[in-house]
């Protein structure tokens, strides 16, 4: 069947939404799925597989795909012993980035009926660092120890506070202590890296004030990087499906969110897409460009916010042009008839200067698993409103 996107229902009203003129003779997050498959991807316990994995699994549930999602299951029970060491993870390395893979551990532990006992004592363990991990003296964990001291980033919240809360809503729902820490660490990215015009937040903030791109009385980098918001928009959504809402914390969370999706909607530009460094007077400029893993973040946090009722069903729209870029402008349909992923940038990071001309220098790389995995959530949440 030949994709389409059905009428969008937006604040009460059915308004047309125009659909991607690149035809699919499968759905999109499938297709991408098989497509990545074919290229042979290493699995490993990194955040970036983790990523990849999961949308493989969105595909394959949402398609009912059984030899897909066996295919997923396998791959992330290889990365766990029997006796639920997660193999070639080191519990004396901190670093955020490798606490991700706990969130695979968990889903397939919760789908195939909670019997898998390694991935318990897996989960446990990554539970068991966060306990010792370094922190500010606000409280905010590092990003990674010993490099980046007293740094807090936007992309560490995904890594890192979407584990720790579902963890707690499985395992211990019933500790304020622990539902308090993890809203914690968004209350101290909001207070140091928010910019309360625009409505987007900067890439991270140091405690100490003393990495050279820190502001002396913030301790904020100066500019804000599509990817890290694309992660901590992608956090607020993921984090509220499971922070209970009797909690003061929930509220909060709630308002950064609503708040970043006004930024955002405001910051798109009129491609669709969003550019790479997002503050003024940058989007625009010579060496800026419309950037494909972050387009694809924030499509799928607007639309399981939609479709959630975390957010307004009118960003469905915002989404959906989005969505339209992406299929036309970062999907590549290669002469074998898979696809490839192209427009990410393959990293972006704080151990330099923090300056405009950094992030702008960085490569980018096809068939990144950054932005791939991400269009797959995207695609599913899109392939959803047709069903």
């Amino acid at each position: 069947m030949l994709y389409s996107i059905p009428l969008a229902v937006l604040s009460g009203a059915a308004t047309v939404i125009a659909a991607p003129t690149t035809n699919a003779s499968q759905p999109y997050s499938l297709w991408m799925a098989t497509s990545y498959l074919s290229k042979g991807y290493k699995i490993s316990n990194h955040y970036v597989p983790a990523v990849l994995n999961e949308g493989h699994q969105k595909a394959a549930v949402l398609h009912k795909d059984e030899a897909l999602l066996s295919h997923v299951s396998k791959a992330i029970s290889s990365l766990v012993s029997d006796n639920g060491t997660i193999i070639g993870w080191n519990p004396y390395k901190y670093s955020l980035d490798d606490i991700r893979i706990g969130n695979n551990f968990l889903y397939f532990w919760d789908a195939e009926g909670r019997k898998e006992k390694k991935y318990e004592i897996a989960a446990a363990s990554l539970l068991d660092q966060i306990h010792r991990f370094p922190r500010n003296k606000a409280g905010g964990f590092w990003h990674r120890d010993p490099t980046y001291p007293n740094q807090m980033w936007l992309d560490g919240l995904y890594m890192a506070q979407t584990f720790y809360a579902t963890y707690t809503s499985y395992f211990d729902s019933a500790n304020v202590t622990a539902w308090n820490d993890i809203v914690l660490q968004f209350d101290l990215i909001e207070e140091h890296t928010r910019n309360h015009t625009s409505n987007l937040l900067v890439h991270g903030y140091d405690e100490s004030k003393t990495a050279v791109w820190a502001d002396p009385v913030t301790g904020a980098c100066p500019h804000v990087w599509n990817r890290a918001v694309g992660w901590y928009f992608v956090a607020l959504v993921e984090v509220l499906q499971v922070y209970p809402k009797e909690l003061e914390g929930y509220a909060r969370l709630q308002g950064y969110l609503e708040t970043l999706a006004d930024g955002l909607e405001k910051a798109q530009d009129e491609s669709g897409g969003w550019w790479l460094v997002m503050d003024e007077p940058y989007p625009g400029m010579d060496g800026n460009y419309i950037e494909s893993s972050a387009t694809a973040m924030f499509t799928y946090a607007y639309l399981k916010g939609a479709r959630t009722g975390l957010l307004p069903k009118s960003y469905q729209e915002t989404a959906l042009k989005a969505y339209d870029l992406m299929v036309n402008r970062f999907v590549k349909l290669e002469n074998n008839g898979t696809l490839s992923w192209e427009g990410t940038v393959e990293v972006g990071s704080l151990s330099g200067n923090g300056s405009y001309e950094y992030y702008i220098g960085v490569p980018l790389s096809e068939n990144d698993g950054k932005g791939a995995g991400p269009f797959m959530y995207a695609a599913s949440e899109v392939e959803q409103l047709e069903q």
